[in-house]
């Protein structure tokens, strides 16, 4: 008899009468066969996929058929989008979420580093305090900046668009991620270290390979 995380662990029906099918699809493929059939299977979905909820799905559809091949819409979930477009097209697809969607400010600002593609990646969480039916959702927009092997912040290839235009609240936001992983926005106003001192001389400290000294 299997236990009940055996269970859990196993497949949901939807998933196995499907897999058949999917076996020769690439993974955008794969991808676009289960969004057909409105069932969520992004590569960090949960393992018993769920059916995309239509208003959000709703707010995802518009983004993608203004901006079309300049974004991607990594993921569709209840309350939560998540759209990856590059660092050239950010600001118009900003403005676009702000304007036409009603998303009105930037949550949080954070970033990840990825050292092995050379590139660091800047998320902003978007929410919104005037439209009652966005008051659950977050969604997030991404881009990535190339990251420099030596990095000298304000002065070399990490450098983006700032959204301080569009998000008022993202001022001390990107100031926290520019000092962290050494990602420059152009057109902040401010654009100055937030935490640590401004000689610091080393590696942004949320870089994967900043080490603290004598350890």
């Amino acid at each position: 008899m299997s236990s009940e995380n055996e269970k859990d662990e196993q497949p949901s029906d939807t998933v196995a009468a499907h897999s058949e099918d999917t076996e020769s699809l690439s993974k955008d493929e794969a991808k676009k066969f289960y969004e057909e059939k409105g069932i969520d299977f992004s590569p960090d979905s949960p393992i018993h996929p769920k059916p995309i909820p239509p208003f959000e799905k709703s707010i995802s559809d518009k983004i993608a058929s203004k901006f079309n091949s300049k974004i991607n819409v990594d993921y569709v979930r209840e309350s939560r989008i998540r759209v990856s477009t590059k660092k050239e097209d950010i600001l118009d697809v900003a403005f676009f979420i702000r304007d036409e969607l009603g998303y009105d400010h930037a949550v949080s600002v954070s970033g990840v580093d990825y050292p092995d593609s050379k590139e660091i990646e800047v998320v902003y969480h978007l929410g919104s305090y005037t439209d009652e039916k966005l008051a659950s959702q977050v969604l997030t927009l991404a881009t990535r900046v190339p990251r420099e092997e030596i990095p000298n912040p304000g002065k070399d290839s990490s450098r983006m668009t700032s959204l301080r235009e569009v998000f008022y609240s993202v001022e001390f936001h990107e100031r926290e991620c520019f000092e962290m992983f050494g990602v420059y926005f152009e057109g902040h106003p401010d654009n100055r270290r937030l935490l640590l001192p401004e000689d610091w001389a080393d590696i942004p400290p949320f870089r994967k390979d900043f080490k603290i000294k004598g350890r």
